[in-house]
């Protein structure tokens, strides 16, 4: 980085370079180049003296076209409102006592859209600017969040439209002809009201959880879990149901290691992956628990994990689809549901501290395979 005595625009001291400081990307051996974020630097005279390979990516520019232009010619930006940003901000120029530029969205040629930030370095508290740093960041991944949460928003409100629309029309058609109905026909409307109720509650329980996986506080109260036992209730639910016993196959390979865990987010996780299975999947739907190796212990080859393999002999998820199983919104060939259940079910398992795949079983349905180490509670440990 060149070290110039000149005086900068609009400055009327002469500039001296500040004396290196501990943390100096010299020093620490870092390249520009290795930064994540774009990195441009203008000297005192307002010309580019570093352009690393990030700017250069986000900006379009390859960085030998960049070095030694001006700030504003190597980086053109505008806001939002067709405004020049260099001669809005005056690095320069203006008043002595400015540090920096907070990070805003601004616009590169052709419109697109970046984060920029700027640092003012000065050789003393008001004195002339001796470099101005500016940071920049591609705005994409916030794109993406953003345009998750407007699909996550307009898939609730789509979810919640349809039972409550129901929920509002037999009640008010309850309480305006109550005389006029049967005992039987005021059953079978409030059975509806019920069971549409419950679905909003779901809705809301998925939500609450998808919240709390995202900010990291799912919450896991362990407690010591029968998975076998577990399972089977799920069983005898969906044959109560009416679905024939003939069409699920329970084994359980004991002895299995204690398990401590969560049952009721466990429960969560069994009964999301046995409803895709009867749902979407055909034939027999087997259910494999067995002892298995945690992934922290593979060193000393110790049982210390239980895994539940649930698969069935449907068509099975196609290949190209399988790294987008456990992401939100994900439907496969039906449509049907929020789908956010497997998004909640691998950060169930996850927060745990276990891990869940997705394969095709040898029946050449879907396979789901989760893993939950055995762990104790905080008060036993």
């Amino acid at each position: 980085m060149s070290v110039g005595t000149s005086s900068a625009p609009g400055a009327q001291r002469t500039a001296r370079p500040p004396a290196p400081r501990p943390g100096d990307l010299a020093e620490l051996g870092i390249d520009p180049d290795q930064l994540p974020d774009g990195l441009v630097v203008a000297d005192e005279h307002g010309r580019v003296i570093c352009f690393n390979a990030a700017a250069a990516r986000i900006a379009a520019v390859p960085a030998g076209q960049a070095l030694g232009q001006r700030l504003e010619t190597a980086l053109p930006l505008e806001d939002l409102e067709g405004r020049r940003w260099w001669q809005l901000t005056d690095p320069y120029g203006g008043l002595a006592i400015r540090v920096r530029q907070p990070e805003r969205n601004l616009l590169l040629p052709g419109g697109r859209e970046v984060l920029v930030s700027a640092r003012y370095v000065r050789t003393e508290p008001t004195g002339p600017v001796y470099r101005v740093v500016v940071t920049l960041r591609d705005t994409e991944a916030r794109r993406r969040t953003e345009r998750s949460h407007a699909e996550l928003i307009a898939t609730v409100a789509h979810e919640l439209r349809s039972p409550l629309t129901s929920v509002k029309g037999f009640t008010a058609t309850l309480l305006a002809k109550w005389e006029r109905f049967t005992d039987d026909q005021k059953r079978l409307m409030l059975e509806t009201v019920d069971a549409d109720a419950d679905r909003v509650t779901r809705l809301i329980a998925e939500l609450l959880d998808i919240s709390r996986i995202d900010s990291g506080r799912l919450e896991v109260r362990r407690q010591p879990v029968d998975i076998g036992a577990a399972v089977g209730r799920h069983i005898q639910a969906y044959v109560a149901a009416g679905q024939s016993a003939d069409r699920f196959l329970l084994r359980v390979q004991r002895p299995l290691p204690d398990l401590w865990a969560d049952p009721d987010k466990v429960d969560q996780v069994l009964s999301n992956l046995l409803e895709n299975a009867v749902r979407h999947g055909e034939g027999t739907v087997t259910i494999d628990v067995t002892p298995s190796v945690s992934p922290r212990e593979r060193e000393n080859g110790e049982n210390a994990a239980t895994s539940v393999t649930v698969s069935d002999e449907g068509p099975g998820i196609p290949e190209e689809s399988m790294n987008r199983v456990f992401t939100r919104f994900w439907r496969g060939s039906k449509r049907g549901g929020t789908g956010l259940g497997l998004y909640i079910v691998k950060g169930i398992v996850e927060a745990h501290g276990g891990t869940i795949t997705v394969g095709r079983a040898p029946g050449g349905g879907a396979e789901f395979r989760f893993t939950l180490p055995v762990a104790a509670p905080a008060y036993l440990t």
